[in-house]
């Protein structure tokens, strides 16, 4: 745990630095998707993540281009759904989400789900080795991957994924992935970081002391909960003030005792989406 927080970034393991928090992108399509994308990037977003899957790469892209912030600035993060597996259709869904996004490169590329019964997740990271090598994408990583498959594809192929985003919420801190995580030097990322539509996670006893102690809201309590463990949460957002709240964490650090509280709230199936890494095709 981080107690002491004087962090502006996280360093990935191929040395890219990171903002310490992302907005999430699922939903946010058409002109309003458009518009609440532009919102969020003049509060303060600097990681915009999107997925082939979200159907909306197209409005980050467009987004990033109305909204005057140098694209430089931005590292937007795209993932690989099933149809994308294997080798070869790997290599041309980075191209696709490329042209879609209207970029060069593409700051962060993820395997959305390692869809184990479909088998090609470790042909699908080599594509993405691959990739990085002929400059297509910066960062590589995962997402929804368990200790089985990150071995499988570290032993395949000698690459360490930069970043495994995952279902991390108080209710389900997944305290063994962020440990071996911790290990293997992949740097963790929390998504629905505030739990199902905030309610029962918000109104937790641990986090509205907190959120009371420090004179802040409970979102921006789990949120630095989560910086503070380490992770780099992804919350979503359209409403623009909410969109700043979560950003405008300042001087809030919590104590030890704050941190193992709101860590305690974890409970045996804590997953809210029914995601199962092990048995999930999508």
């Amino acid at each position: 745990m981080i107690t002491s927080l004087g962090l502006t970034s996280f360093r990935l393991n191929d040395g890219r630095q990171l903002p310490t928090i992302g907005l999430g992108t699922f939903g946010m399509t058409g002109e309003d998707g458009i518009a609440t994308l532009v919102a969020g990037l003049h509060n303060g977003y600097r990681l915009l993540d999107t997925a082939v899957g979200y159907g909306n790469e197209a409005e980050v892209g467009e987004a990033i281009r109305r909204s005057g912030v140098p694209a430089s600035e931005i590292v937007v993060t795209t993932k690989i759904r099933r149809a994308g597996h294997g080798y070869d259709a790997a290599r041309c869904s980075i191209e696709q989400s490329r042209r879609t996004l209207g970029v060069d490169q593409i700051g962060l590329y993820l395997i959305h789900w390692p869809n184990p019964r479909l088998g090609k997740y470790v042909d699908t990271w080599r594509a993405l080795v691959d990739a990085r090598a002929d400059g297509e994408v910066h960062s590589i990583g995962v997402s929804n991957f368990n200790a089985d498959h990150l071995e499988h594809i570290i032993d395949a192929t000698g690459e360490v994924p930069a970043i495994n985003q995952i279902e991390l919420h108080p209710h389900f801190p997944q305290e063994r992935a962020r440990a071996l995580h911790r290990r293997l030097g992949i740097q963790t990322q929390s998504w629905s970081p505030l739990g199902l539509g905030g309610r029962a996670t918000l109104a937790a006893e641990p986090v509205t002391a907190a959120a009371r102690r420090h004179g802040a809201t409970p979102a921006q309590v789990v949120l630095r909960w989560h910086q503070q463990l380490g992770s780099l949460p992804i919350p979503r957002s359209s409403d623009s003030a909410r969109q700043r709240e979560n950003q405008q964490l300042g001087s809030l650090q919590l104590d030890e005792n704050e941190l193992r509280a709101i860590t305690s709230l974890g409970r045996s199936g804590g997953r809210l989406w029914g995601g199962d890494p092990e048995t999930e095709e999508r």
